[in-house]
């Protein structure tokens, strides 16, 4: 089963799917390592890990484009992503889903804010006519030439003008054929129960780090309905963390004897990243050659 399949099987199947977030493809490899099913790529992470800079808006397709492929590369699982607010007019969005498809992801959802969109999470945000959006979807659904790729639509409307303006918008989304709609910010077990009961088809929730503090456990949203639960900036915050304190370590002491146990032993890094597979690669390429070589052309002979 292809990754896009195999998406589509888990957004539509029973249970309740946790999908953590990866900044980059060797944060991918260690989520996909402990054995969870998917991974989400988002534009928070993306523009923490290339820039170094908070989300703004600031980055473009290409580059998500090429981040993006260098995850799902990484992978054997899917890969699910932010598209931003698709980069532009309906010709960009199209060209976006083209571009995404190349890369490999399973599926990608756009959001209705105003160019340049900015983390949910962050003030400041302001959406854009609701007939505009529907535009980009139905460009973006005519863009797309493999079926099974999952195009989903987010508002960020929620917080500026209420639960009924973000669920009427997610109706819209969901006429115009999109798989998936959802709004950003509804993050309580009773708001997540209406909308799951209003709007149509799975529904997608996220516990991002970039909120704070967390409304609702992902037992609770399994009990409401929920298909899956993104954590997107998980990887990223704790690799901060991570990081953060080895410095710390090396600056106040000189060494990292104060963060053994945080470090990974060199022997797993190496298994995650797939040196002894690389190493075979290379010698059998070298006993085929060699093998070719011995066997010298009549013609020489």
């Amino acid at each position: 089963m292809n990754v896009r399949k195999k998406f589509r099987e888990l957004l539509y199947g029973p249970g309740l799917t946790l999908m953590p977030g990866a900044y980059d493809a060797l944060s991918a490899r260690i989520i996909e390592a402990q054995g969870f099913e998917a991974v989400v790529a988002g534009g928070y992470a993306a523009v923490g890990a290339l820039l170094g800079e908070a989300d703004g808006g600031q980055s473009n397709v290409r580059d998500y484009a090429s981040h993006y492929g260098r995850i799902c590369d990484a992978v054997n699982i899917p890969v699910y992503v932010d598209a931003d607010t698709g980069f532009g007019w309906v010709h960009n969005v199209a060209k976006m889903v083209r571009m995404f498809e190349r890369a490999g992801v399973a599926g990608f959802f756009i959001s209705d804010q105003v160019f340049p969109n900015r983390c949910g999470y962050m003030p400041g945000k302001q959406v854009v006519p609701v007939e505009e959006m529907l535009a980009k979807l139905l460009a973006a659904l005519d863009a797309r030439t493999d079926p099974d790729m999952l195009i989903g639509a987010r508002t960020d409307v929620f917080q500026l003008e209420g639960m009924d303006a973000a669920i009427e918008r997610c109706q819209m989304f969901m006429e115009a054929g999109v798989d998936f709609a959802k709004p950003q910010g509804v993050d309580t077990r009773e708001d997540v129960a209406m909308v799951i009961d209003r709007v149509p088809g799975p529904h997608m929730a996220n516990l991002s780090h970039a909120a704070g503090t967390w409304k609702v456990t992902p037992k609770e949203l399994e009990e409401v309905g929920a298909s899956m639960v993104s954590f997107p900036s998980a990887a990223l915050f704790a690799a901060v963390g991570g990081v953060t304190r080895a410095m710390q370590s090396l600056k106040n002491r000189g060494d990292f004897a104060a963060v053994a146990d945080e470090l990974c032993p060199l022997d797993a890094y190496y298994r995650l990243v797939g040196l002894q597979d690389y190493v075979d690669a290379e010698q059998g390429y070298l006993d085929a050659a060699a093998r070719l070589a011995a066997r010298k052309p009549a013609a020489a002979e």
